[in-house]
């Protein structure tokens, strides 16, 4: 954040005052030159060799200071990731009393910039100094080589304080490189900053020859896939494979860091395979361009991501120009449509930083409503009734039975209702599967579904006979 406020704001100001005031003294000092060569050739010889030496002081200059503003910037984007946390994290600091510790942290990064911009302040008490001899001895040399000029007849009094009047614009412009080399060596250090973020070559681009994904029916296969995320030599997915018929329920099932969550990004193609294919209606999602694949998958996350501005605006998110009427049909499916209008502004009420107005439940429903808003033919669900009750979840659940149809969907999720309805449950283990079938099957066969289902589904199972 640091890097497209403070550093671009850097770029910004030497951009539009820098490199105007770099043109003004270039002019004003070339001309300058120019009058003081007509006026007096030989005392205007007796300057010239300063110029050199005083640009060369302001190059040594530029080059000594860039890392100090470098550092100065990482300090500066250090503190504001320490109150980032701290403002986002308030209630977790003030639960376990650390208020106090954190006060020491920020001040402590606070300290660190200030001892900075000390250093930085020794450097330019140290450097301009200097320049500001250099133009005092060019007034020396003009001072005692126009006194001799005029004790030799060569020079009147009237043409030496012309003379001398038209030198202070040579040396202002000089003083005003100063401040110029200042705002550059800013400038650089924040360029540098904001292209290591624009030149990052991004993992995942659209291929030269990528041609765009016709509309699918949803027919996925995984072969022979092979995952290591980047700069990782483990591989997070070995050699797996499976295939999803056009309306199938993939259940997607394992401990945390099976593999679960890296099958669900490489279908949108958030990442790229290292070895193997993933593939849709026949299609390797590589050789398709990224817009017409996503565009037919929706996604819900665990972690569901709201934007500031009205609930309407985040169920339209992925579609701008839907209907209220469309937005209100999914919002029902996904059962939000019953507390949005309990809402004063119902569909036009603001959500807040984050959603930061509404509950964890309420948030996930809108991100449901998103997806379906979408009408993908493959859709995503990656825990997406965790944060919701078990009534609230039924009432959901009946509504995307619904909406799958013709949809192939598949699922991350800990309760035995979604594992239940699955048309195919894959059980995964230390990234590769161990057991492939529906619920019966793989709960006679399958000693590691029979633990997952014991650990973690049972709790679910026992709500859903007693609803029952």
């Amino acid at each position: 954040m640091i890097r497209a406020t403070d550093d671009v704001e850097r770029l910004r100001i030497f951009l539009a005052q820098g490199l105007v005031l770099t043109a003004q003294s270039l002019i004003l000092l070339v001309t300058t030159l120019i009058i003081l060569f007509l006026t007096n050739w030989q005392l205007t010889l007796y300057i010239i060799p300063i110029l050199p030496i005083a640009f060369l002081l302001f190059t040594v200059f530029g080059a000594l200071v860039r890392p100090f503003f470098i550092e100065l910037q990482q300090r500066l984007s250090r503190l504001n990731t320490i109150l980032q946390e701290n403002l986002a994290g308030i209630r977790t600091v003030q639960v376990y009393r650390r208020e106090a510790q954190q006060q020491v942290i920020f001040t402590q990064s606070a300290d660190d910039i200030y001892e900075q911009q000390i250093r930085l302040a020794g450097l330019f008490s140290t450097t301009f100094p200097l320049i500001f001899l250099f133009s005092q001895i060019g007034l020396g040399i003009i001072l005692y080589f126009g006194g001799q000029q005029i004790f030799l007849g060569k020079l009147n009094l009237g043409g030496y304080n012309s003379f001398n009047l038209y030198l202070a614009y040579v040396f202002f412009p000089l003083g005003q490189l100063g401040f110029i080399i200042s705002l550059f060596a800013q400038a650089s250090a924040s360029a540098e900053r904001i292209f290591e973020i624009l030149d990052a070559s991004s993992e995942v681009s659209n291929h030269p020859d990528a041609q765009a994904l016709p509309k699918i029916q949803g027919h996925v296969q995984l072969k022979n896939v092979t995952f290591s995320y980047f700069g990782s030599s483990r591989a997070v997915l070995n050699q797996v494979s499976f295939e999803a018929q056009p309306g199938e329920t993939i259940a997607l099932l394992g401990a945390t860091g099976s593999g679960k969550t890296s099958i669900i990004n490489l279908l949108p193609r958030f990442y790229d395979v290292a070895d193997g294919a993933v593939l849709i209606d026949g299609s390797d999602v590589r050789n398709v361009t990224l817009e017409s694949l996503r565009t037919q998958i929706g996604i819900v996350l665990q972690e569901t991501n709201l934007f500031s501005g009205s609930i309407r605006e985040n169920i339209a998110f992925g579609r701008p120009d839907a209907d209220l009427e469309e937005i209100i049909a999914a919002a029902k499916v996904a059962e939000a449509h019953e507390f949005i209008m309990n809402f004063p502004g119902n569909y036009d009420t603001p959500v807040g930083e984050r959603g930061a107005t509404l509950s964890g439940g309420q948030k996930q429903r809108i991100a449901i409503a998103r997806a379906i808003l979408m009408d993908p033919r493959i859709l995503i669900m990656d825990d997406s009734t965790s944060s919701v009750d078990f009534l609230t979840e039924q009432r959901i659940q009946k509504a995307l039975d619904q909406l799958v149809v013709g949809r192939t969907c598949f699922v991350i999720a800990q309760r035995i209702s979604t594992v239940l309805r699955a048309d195919q449950i894959i059980v995964l283990e230390q990234g590769s599967i161990v057991a492939t079938g529906r619920h019966d099957t793989l709960l006679e066969n399958s000693p590691e579904y029979a633990e997952i289902f014991a650990s973690q589904l049972v709790e679910d199972f026992s709500e859903n006979l007693e609803s029952a």
